[in-house]
């Protein structure tokens, strides 16, 4: 069986969409179509059916989608475990926006200089969604908000965060929580905490980008939780009231790793002193 044809069957099911899977690998749309076309003529199989909002697998797709997936992984980590076999030669990186945005660049910048030879990709996301990227072998170390709580991945750092309540300092805000989008971690502990201290209900607004968040607190449309970091980075810290929370309420970022897929780097990561 093709481990390439693997692969765009993979994409397909992922996407639930020939032309969306053909995009995002590159391909022309019919292209896609013929390939899924050999792999199901291959194994004698139909794997896909087609619905009003694209294409669902098949029950015999679904089974076949699991041993695809960990075939595609195998061949990928004997590559990969080829290619860096005495020296860490690759290493994809992924991050929360929040952690790339505010203290990232000066880990990587001194990890060029250490390892001058590393080809270095980031990739950034939300919590969940890198942790996603991480167990699917996207990315080889990812630094996310929060403890992981998962027994397939290894800590190798942790980085503390302090965590505070931003509000407007010329308007008293309403009863709104901004966030950033769902999957982050601070999205999560935000509203848990206000459920915590206020039994009134609240209003929900959600953004993709944290000077737009910021922005909106500073004109009095609501308070976030965010790290101080990103407030300090920002320049925002003197323009909004800045209220320390209670208890052990600050979420660290932890730099972690697929216990099965160490990087050979992982003393020097595990010595860096990210704080």
């Amino acid at each position: 069986m093709d481990s390439n044809l693997l692969k765009i069957f993979i994409e397909v099911a992922n996407e639930k969409s020939i032309s969306k899977a053909a995009n995002k690998l590159g391909f022309a749309q019919s292209n896609v179509t013929s390939r899924i076309k050999q792999l199901e003529n291959s194994i004698d199989t139909i794997l896909f059916h087609r619905v009003p909002s694209g294409i669902i697998l098949t029950k015999e797709g679904e089974k076949l989608y699991s041993y695809a997936l960990d075939i595609v992984k195998k061949i990928d980590f004997a590559k990969y475990e080829m290619q860096n076999m005495k020296t860490q030669i690759n290493l994809t990186i992924g991050s929360t926006e929040s952690y790339a945005s505010t203290k990232l660049i000066n880990f990587l910048i001194q990890l060029n200089n250490d390892f001058p030879n590393i080809n270095l990709e980031l990739i950034t996301n939300t919590t969940k969604e890198t942790i996603k990227n991480l167990l699917e072998y996207r990315v080889d170390i990812a630094f996310i908000s929060g403890n992981p709580n998962n027994n397939d991945l290894l800590i190798l750092n942790k980085i503390d965060e302090e965590i505070v309540l931003a509000e407007s300092k010329e308007k008293t805000p309403p009863n709104v929580l901004i966030t950033f989008k769902n999957g982050c971690a601070y999205n999560d502990f935000s509203k848990n905490y206000l459920k915590n201290i206020s039994n009134n209900d609240f209003k929900h607004f959600q953004f993709g980008n944290y000077e737009t968040i910021l922005a909106c607190i500073k004109a009095g449309m609501g308070k976030s939780f965010l790290p101080i970091s990103i407030i300090e980075k920002l320049n925002y810290k003197d323009k909004l009231k800045l209220t320390k929370l209670e208890g052990n309420s600050n979420i660290p970022t932890y730099l972690v790793c697929r216990k099965n897929f160490i990087p050979k780097i992982k003393e020097y990561l595990e010595k860096f002193d990210f704080n």
